[in-house]
């Protein structure tokens, strides 16, 4: 069984699939709480410094990612906040939340493109199969995010995402 990203873009919304080698409870758990998120939360070589969970629909999740990688040049000692607001939340099938770029007060960028996020929890054989949808306003704002390098950065954190969940079974 393959554990690599399947990832493909439908107008303005990427979609990304991944199968995990854990029981989706415990997928849908380290999603879900910050003591966990704090462990696995964005690209390779960054940290998640401030991660505030409010994990109830109309609830925030208010982090930010701070990197902490010197090989990493212009962004080292950079940070990158975020802001979450839950819609939907189904226990061990679903989370549905608008991701925001924001300040540290939680002040909104404008600026930059908001994501409507929908994760599915999917039981597959014992395993976990993800699937990630992230919509967005047009195909430019899609474009855009791309070209920050978002792609990247959840293929790092999703794999760091798979070695935690195997360190938490191990």
């Amino acid at each position: 069984m393959s554990t690599s990203m399947v990832s493909r873009i439908e107008g303005q919304t990427l979609i990304l699939e991944r199968v995990f080698q854990a029981p989706r409870e415990l997928v849908f758990q380290v999603f879900s709480e910050a003591e966990h998120l704090k462990h696995w939360w964005g690209p390779r070589g960054w940290e998640l410094t401030i991660c505030n969970v409010d994990f109830r629909p109309g609830g925030i999740w208010h982090y930010c990612m701070k990197c902490v990688d010197e090989g990493q040049g212009d962004f080292f000692g950079y940070e990158s906040w975020g802001k979450g607001i839950y819609q939907e939340i189904v226990q061990a099938e679903k989370i549905d939340y608008t991701d925001y770029f924001s300040d540290a007060e939680g002040t909104v960028n404008a600026d930059l493109p908001a994501t409507k996020v929908s994760m599915l929890f999917l039981e597959h054989d014992g395993q976990t199969k993800l699937v990630s949808r992230s919509e967005y306003d047009s195909k430019e704002a899609l474009q855009q995010v791309i070209d920050m390098g978002m792609e990247q950065g959840i293929t790092e954190t999703w794999d760091r995402l798979s070695e935690y969940l195997a360190a938490k079974q191990g």
